[in-house]
């Protein structure tokens, strides 16, 4: 029964794989969207539906939080992928820099699906989508 078992999950996976590798990649417009949508679910709280700052939260949080549309213009027109990607992700925080203010975003998108690999790519599909939607908002 065990060895049944087995390869009816071997089969589901690799059928699955197949689907998988057979969809067209996202266009960048979808990545926005993808990437608006989950702003508005994991970051509109604090940062509010605009990303200006305002968000229902954010009166309660010190320091509050930043308005993310001028990101760019904060930095001399330049948008920090790099860094930007690391503070929304927050797994390489060194906690001798004091208090994270954000969530670990990174490692809850990773447990959504129980980590490991497949919690590792959606976790950076999700930091993906988000930094492409806050480029697309810049002033």
């Amino acid at each position: 029964m065990q060895r049944y078992s087995y390869g009816v999950v071997v089969v589901w996976w690799t059928i699955l794989g197949m689907a998988l590798a057979a969809e067209p990649p996202p266009t960048p417009d979808e990545v926005v969207r993808g990437g608006y949508q989950d702003f508005v679910r994991y970051c509109s709280a604090c940062h509010g539906i605009d990303a200006r700052g305002d968000g229902p939260a954010a009166s309660a949080l010190q320091p509050p939080p930043a308005d993310l549309t001028r990101i760019a213009q904060r930095r001399g027109g330049h948008f920090p992928v790099a860094e930007i990607r690391a503070s929304i992700d927050g797994r390489t925080g060194v906690p001798a820099h004091g208090r994270r203010d954000m969530p670990v975003w990174g490692e809850r998108f990773e447990e959504m699906v129980g980590g490991g690999s497949l919690g590792e790519a959606v976790a950076r599909n999700k930091l993906q989508r988000l930094i492409e939607y806050l480029q697309s908002i810049q002033q």
